[in-house]
């Protein structure tokens, strides 16, 4: 099992200028990115769901089916609002966190007062019927979630002074570099290797100052588009395979081979942050071959 090595200004062996202290070794593996703002007030929406599941289980030993369908039917909505609004907080967060962004496709916190709004209309028709009062009460809880958490973003954001086909096009392919770069997380947690995940982390970090530095400056997206395609691509199959080689057996040179690649993409996502969209074509050509050559050499892709 891999341990955390914490070192401070008096441990053996500590550089100079080292901080007093405790400091983690993998500490900078979350550089680069934005805290998630983990909403309690949305949580304590699954617990308000609650009262109707044991309410209906309450229906089932009484032997009242209606009953028992409906509390069941509005624990069900409440539960999916509940779920909704979580996925929604944290769409909004992604959203906010770049510069250049497209708005969700599925407003899933509108959806979700929707949903609240019907578990509590309907839980509500048991003691007032379907008329008046059960709607009423439906209204008011969709207008009090909206209060509480508000719209999903409705409009995309871009850059003063780009087009709003260029901020389409770089939105895209910054959603499409994330979405690979998940699929690299996905795969480093197969690995059951604290220390290796978080060197897979350091480098989302490295890829994620790319991201931003193309959304600061898309003059130049389709040769960004390539570097980030082909480097991304590596990384995801290389990480896909070096876990299936790890999980049947822990080869130690699959590990130091893997290591290596990663420490190079993190160095060569580093060198290129802030020159990116200047570098000589031939030089970017060279490089991507350079890498190319060497996920096969290594049997990582």
């Amino acid at each position: 099992m891999a341990t955390d090595r914490y070192q401070g200004r008096y441990s053996p062996g500590a550089a100079p200028g080292t901080p007093a202290g405790p400091v983690p070794a993998d500490a900078g593996r979350f550089a680069g990115r934005p805290a998630r703002q983990v909403s309690g007030r949305a949580r304590l929406l699954y617990l308000a769901a609650l009262p109707m599941l044991i309410a209906g289980i309450g229906e089932i030993l009484g032997g009242d089916p209606t009953g028992m369908a409906v509390e069941l039917g509005s624990f069900a909505l409440l539960v999916s609002g509940a779920v909704l609004v979580n996925e929604g907080l944290k769409a909004e967060d992604a959203f906010r966190a770049r510069k250049v962004a497209r708005p969700p496709a599925f407003p899933r916190k509108i959806v979700a007062a929707v949903l609240t709004g019907a578990g509590v209309g309907l839980g509500a028709a048991l003691g007032w019927g379907l008329g008046a009062p059960g709607i009423g009460f439906g209204i008011g809880a969709t207008l009090a979630h909206l209060a509480a958490f508000g719209l999903d973003p409705l409009r995309a954001k871009g850059m003063t002074g780009i087009d709003a086909a260029e901020t389409e096009r770089v939105a895209l392919a910054i959603e499409r570099a994330e979405a690979m770069l998940s699929e690299t997380l996905e795969a480093a947690r197969r690995f059951a290797d604290r220390a290796l995940e978080g060197r897979v982390e350091r480098f989302a970090s490295a890829a994620r100052e790319v991201f931003r530095t193309v959304e600061a400056d898309p003059r130049d997206l389709s040769r960004a588009r390539r570097f980030l395609g082909i480097y991304l691509t590596g990384a995801r199959d290389a990480t896909v395979k070096f876990a299936d080689i790890y999980a049947r057996g822990r080869d130690p040179q699959a590990r130091r081979d893997y290591e290596a690649l990663l420490g190079d993409l993190e160095t060569s996502f580093a060198r290129h942050r802030e020159t990116l969209m200047i570098e000589d074509r031939g030089a970017l050509d060279v490089e991507i071959e350079v890498l190319r050559q060497r996920l096969k050499q290594d049997g990582l892709a």
